[in-house]
């Protein structure tokens, strides 16, 4: 599993790097990953002499683990709450780590948001119009529409993901570091 850890942090590294300057994570680094993960555990299983079920197991446990860690972040992509990009490289480090650790390192990359998000909407002087947005969006889904507060798109604030990803999959290959072979 180690190395499909080392591989999660380089992966998150360049992600965190082109989200920072760019604002986008690029598809040529999520989508080979995405799709080479699940062979890549394949062609590990066989190397250990795992047999033909095992095999096909590990690999199926690797789309399992795209799946399930998409699964949040899909519907928060849906709600425009993040950008597609953290969407595919969340989902490629599941198939890359599987369903536990991919589960693990999104949530640590989410904890990881919880605290730098507010941290760096204070320093952009945003902290308090976000906080009433973010009231208005929720009154809103339980307020008649003829009721309904606009918030406006120029008043949302946008914030980068990529390097709380990559802060949470260095904590989780921190903390399984050695754990397993």
């Amino acid at each position: 599993m180690i190395p499909f850890l080392v591989a999660a942090v380089i992966v998150t590294a360049i992600a965190a790097i082109f989200d920072l300057k760019t604002g986008q994570i690029p598809n040529w680094l999520t989508l080979p990953v995405l799709v080479l993960a699940p062979i890549a555990h394949a062609v590990v299983a066989s190397a250990r002499g795992l047999t033909t079920d095992e095999v096909a197991w590990e690999g199926g446990i690797s789309v399992a683990g795209a799946m399930l860690t998409a699964l949040v972040p899909l519907l928060l992509y849906r709600q425009n709450a993040i950008g597609g990009g953290d969407l595919k490289l969340l989902a490629a480090l599941g198939a890359l780590c599987q369903p536990s650790l991919g589960l693990e390192l999104e949530m640590y990359g989410f904890l990881v948001a919880v605290v730098v998000a507010p941290a760096k909407l204070a320093y952009d002087g945003k902290l308090f119009k976000t906080f009433k947005n973010t009231f208005f969006i929720a009154m809103n889904a339980v307020t008649p529409k003829e009721k309904r507060r606009e918030v406006e798109a120029e008043a949302m604030s946008w914030f980068r993901l990529g390097p709380c990803i990559f802060i949470g999959t260095v904590v989780t290959a921190a903390f399984h570091w050695g754990s397993k072979p």
